[in-house]
């Protein structure tokens, strides 16, 4: 068996089960979106391999704790410039566990 080093960045949408139930034809297609021009690109820029998708949330593998960290850090600006422009309770709003200074409605710390 061969061992190596990894570091697993793991994220999903908040308040999915909401966002559905309110428009499942509009989250999809934002979160189809945003996979598509966000998280894709970002995951081979720094060297990372998708290992799994379900539903709202991500499995992914780096080599490099840097290069997950760095990749990590690009979603939350990315989601977080198009969460701020769109409109207020709209589909397009997909909050990020783990930013700094923003909570959500559970208490916890609003990842992509």
């Amino acid at each position: 068996m061969e061992r190596r080093l990894t570091a697993i960045l793991a994220a999903d949408v908040v308040g999915y089960s909401r966002l559905m139930e309110h428009d499942e034809a509009g989250t999809l297609a934002a979160l189809k979106s945003r996979r598509r021009e966000i998280l894709q690109p970002a995951v081979s820029k720094h060297h990372g391999r998708i290992v799994k998708l379900m539903g709202d949330g991500v499995l992914v593998e780096f080599g490099s704790a840097v290069n997950a960290v760095a990749c990590a850090v690009e979603l939350q600006e990315k989601n977080g410039r198009l969460q701020h422009n769109g409109p207020r309770g709209s589909t397009d709003r997909f909050a990020r566990r783990g930013q700094p200074g923003r909570r959500d409605g559970r208490g916890q710390r609003s990842l992509w």
